[in-house]
């Protein structure tokens, strides 16, 4: 498993980048080393935050969720009070997240966004084309909604799986192999919650992603 990376900390906030194959927190029957549990208690990990910041509190809670198998960014809270601050950003739609996935297939760069409901809920996803492969596209997506597992929702319902998806998809229908859903949490950009002030991070692509960029010419 990849190393956990603090790239941001200050009295309110830090911002994570996550390795794949880690919860945020705990799921029904697996209660492992979730990545709100290391930020919690690890003191090597919380010494070693980006910012030289002091250790963390024992209080840190996510603002929001990425799945296991997504790698990449994700906001944490100290204290309740900012942690709720931060989620109402979330619902009214002022968090921008921009993600890079592969998907199977040649997409059609003419279609820009999928709307469709998932669960009973709207639920769009918008994304751009960013390059198209002999059997599958790179592409930019940004979910305007964030309904539990959109992305992979929605790219299976047109047709086009991400690459390496096992749960919405038949991994055997299809000729590549990676041994996660390819979907890498690369951006996100928010109004921080003390001060107002216009924030955005990046995480470079994983080396599992890269190396099958490499490797699939």
């Amino acid at each position: 498993m990849s190393e956990v990376r603090i790239i941001y900390e200050d009295d309110n906030i830090m911002v994570v980048d996550k390795p794949a194959g880690m919860l945020v927190i705990p799921a029904p029957g697996d209660n492992g080393r979730t990545l709100t549990y290391l930020l919690n208690h690890d003191p090597s990990l919380r010494a070693g935050s980006a910012q030289g910041a002091p250790p963390v509190s024992p209080a840190v809670q996510p603002c929001h969720r990425i799945d296991r198998q997504t790698s990449g960014l994700i906001i944490y809270a100290k204290g309740k009070k900012t942690q709720q601050a931060m989620m109402e950003e979330f619902k009214q739609r002022r968090v921008k997240k921009s993600y890079t996935a592969f998907v199977n297939g040649r997409l059609d760069g003419r279609r820009t966004e999928i709307s469709s409901s998932i669960e009973g809920k709207k639920a769009l996803t918008r994304y751009r084309l960013l390059e198209q492969r002999r059997d599958f596209a790179v592409i930019e997506v940004e979910p305007v909604t964030g309904r539990t597992n959109q992305i992979r929702i929605h790219f299976k319902s047109i047709g086009h799986p991400l690459v390496g998806e096992r749960k919405f998809a038949f991994a055997r229908d299809y000729k590549l192999r990676f041994r996660r859903a390819a979907l890498h949490s690369r951006r996100i950009e928010f109004n921080h919650p003390a001060t107002g002030q216009r924030m955005s991070f990046e995480s470079p692509m994983p080396d599992d992603m890269e190396k099958f960029l490499e490797n699939n010419k």
